[in-house]
């Protein structure tokens, strides 16, 4: 199995590799987050010690009574006097009045009111009084270097940690940036060709990149250019990403990959700048692969509007990626692929000789493609001795890769909630009418509601058995499930890839079984036909307007494949009013011819809608059988 997909090793790095060779060991502080806490610790202490010996110079403060008592047993040396404060200095140490420590130095403030004759008290005890404080001031810059000092110990600290640690999670000294590096080397088995299938052909066309990485002297050699860049385009879930990571793990080189709306910032020139880091990156390790998903979302064509915020930005980012694209020669072996579902709105620049030069189209599995990816997504799941594997890529048409891995998967969970040991052939059925189906609603319908809804998956059925060319019925079931209140599925035996209007009217005409067996048998029309109405819509639009299938119309296409541009201004008035008509002519032909198969075979009709509400779903082999109607062989002959 393909392993996950690796990690960024920045957040603000929108890129991720794997196969990269590891980035240098940053350094640690020794003794990691213990040292950085005795550091911590160690600070502490020395700020509090200054600050203890920077505080031991602060006389205390003494009651002017104490001042008095002391003046008066002569044991004053000398005081200091402004305005009515007081400092001194005692001869003979003595115990503070509240018993907290001695002194000898100490301040004390004169009462306004005090009436004794304080300086006569002095010179008869010898009391010298200086001009200058007895307790010499700090000056202001002392003060507020002793303020400061923890904080600039604890920045110093901080600082030599970030230096020892690499320049941290937020960049390096002074703000610099730590400069990126790609992540480890991932552990385990890389995704080659081997958990490919299905596409075969695509992989014919990535042999040629995966040969040059291999062999770039070859190619040097004989003058030959890789090309600079491979497009992968192709519906969702084809597996273009897995492709690009097989890509690389088949060449053994790095792989950086990266979504292009990973690269748009509110910040103009902050795209620019990662793209730039990541070819930096590519290039340090070359051979190297530059994958780039979803490139739509900043390649679309430029100039379509006023160049403000997110607009600037996303072409600022396009021009650096074709600026480093442009840049690349074949000896640098870097090859960039990227991948879109919307070839078709990518700017011109991108997509020009030199730049993505080679187009790839990743279309859906064909059957023996979808049976490969089955077996690849099955290879952990124990499957049981019924699972026919081909019978299932038959009933799958169109399904992508990622839709069959869903579909495995669901079967596996069905297969756990059930309690089995391994997953069964029900399991797959069950798992793929809920993908494609919907879950089943746990609705109660009354008994006149269930019979009209069998009557209507009856006529579906019923009009895709007799039609000739159309596509087998496998299920009927009228168990609610999703907006629907019954289900006919039916799916072809082989691949087609080109439909003739005989088939496509034979569509219709099915589509419109539902609605024409209520109105035959009951008179009535209801609205469970909306998703039918919807479909046959789609049909004689194509018919009428894209491929040329109405004589009035003519031969050409009056309706854009593109579904976003509204159809009706692509054409002229007459065009549309002719192409109205002659939708209404084709649906109502489709109609009345549905209503008249219906009629004919009503035995049929009551036959399988009889059974339909004993038994509520009927495989394919049971409806054929209830309707009388010999199922058709995979040649088209009945069986």
């Amino acid at each position: 199995m393909a392993n996950s997909v690796p990690p960024r090793d920045r957040t603000d790095q929108p890129w991720r590799s794997e196969g990269a060779p590891p980035p240098p060991r940053r350094r640690r502080m020794p003794g990691g987050w213990k040292g950085l806490v005795v550091s911590a610790v160690v600070v502490f202490a020395i700020a509090f010690a200054v600050l203890s010996y920077a505080g031991r110079g602060e006389e205390p403060t003494i009651s002017y009574t104490e001042f008095s008592k002391q003046v008066a047993a002569g044991n004053v040396s000398k005081i200091y006097a402004k305005g009515d404060a007081i400092q001194g200095e005692l001869k003979k140490e003595q115990a503070l009045p509240d018993g907290k420590g001695d002194y000898t130095r100490f301040t004390t403030q004169r009462p306004a009111f005090a009436g004794d004759d304080l300086w006569q008290e002095l010179t008869r005890k010898g009391v010298t009084v200086t001009a200058e404080p007895v307790v010499p001031q700090r000056s202001l810059l002392v003060n507020l270097l002793i303020s400061l000092a923890p904080i600039l110990l604890l920045v110093l600290l901080w600082v030599f940690v970030a230096r020892r640690m690499g320049g941290g999670a937020g960049g390096g000294p002074l703000g610099r940036k730590a400069p990126p590096r790609p992540v480890q080397v991932l552990e385990g088995r890389r995704t080659t060709f081997e958990d490919v299938a299905g596409i075969d052909e695509v992989e014919g066309e990535l042999n040629d990149v995966v040969d040059f990485l291999k062999n770039p002297e070859a190619y040097r050699e004989m003058g030959a250019r890789m090309p600079g860049g491979v497009l992968l385009a192709g519906p969702p879930g084809t597996g273009k990403t897995l492709l690009a990571r097989a890509v690389a793990g088949e060449a053994g080189v790095p792989f950086f990959s990266a979504s292009a709306s990973e690269f748009i910032e509110m910040i103009v020139g902050v795209g620019a700048s990662r793209v730039r880091e990541l070819f930096a990156e590519a290039r340090k390790v070359a051979p190297a692969i530059v994958f780039i998903d979803e490139i739509d979302t900043i390649g679309r064509v430029r100039g379509g509007g006023a160049g403000l915020g997110g607009h600037d930005e996303r072409e600022q980012t396009l021009n650096q990626i074709l600026t480093e694209m442009d840049g690349f020669t074949g000896s640098e072996g870097v090859v960039v692929l990227a991948a879109t579902n919307r070839a078709d709105v990518l700017d011109p620049a991108l997509t020009r000789p030199g730049r993505f030069d080679r187009i790839v189209q990743v279309s859906p599995p064909d059957r023996r493609g979808r049976e490969a990816i089955l077996r690849i997504h099955t290879r952990e799941i124990p499957l049981a001795d019924d699972v026919d594997l081909a019978q299932v890529a038959r009933t799958t048409p169109g399904m992508t890769g990622a839709e069959l891995a869903n579909l495995a998967n669901e079967a596996a969970l069905l297969a756990v909630k059930r309690q089995q040991r391994e997953v069964t052939r029900s399991d797959l059925s069950d798992a793929l009418e809920k993908v494609q189906l919907g879950a089943e609603r746990p609705l109660v319908m009354p008994m006149e509601e269930r019979r009209r809804t069998a009557y209507h998956e009856s006529g579906h059925a019923l009009l895709g058995m007799l039609q000739p060319g159309a596509d087998p019925v496998r299920k009927i079931t009228i168990v609610p499930r999703g907006r629907a209140l019954g289900v006919t599925l039916s799916t072809p035996d082989a691949e087609r890839y080109a439909y003739t209007e005989e088939y496509l009217r034979g569509r219709i005409i099915g589509a419109l079984g539902g609605m024409a067996a209520e109105h035959v048998v009951f008179g009535v029309v209801t609205t469970g036909s909306e998703s039918d109405l919807e479909q046959v819509t789609r049909l004689v639009r194509g018919m009428v307007g894209r491929w040329g299938m109405s004589e009035r119309v003519g031969r050409f296409t009056a309706i854009p494949g593109d579904a976003q541009e509204p159809y009706g201004l692509t054409a002229a008035p007459a065009t549309l009013d002719a192409m109205d008509h002659e939708m209404r002519r084709i649906a109502d032909e489709c109609y009345e011819s549905a209503c008249r198969l219906l009629r004919e075979d009503r035995d049929r009709l009551d036959a399988l809608a009889e059974a339909l509400l004993a038994n509520e779903t009927l495989e394919e082999d049971a409806a054929y059988r209830a309707a009388g109607i010999a199922r058709p062989g995979k040649n088209g002959a009945a069986q």
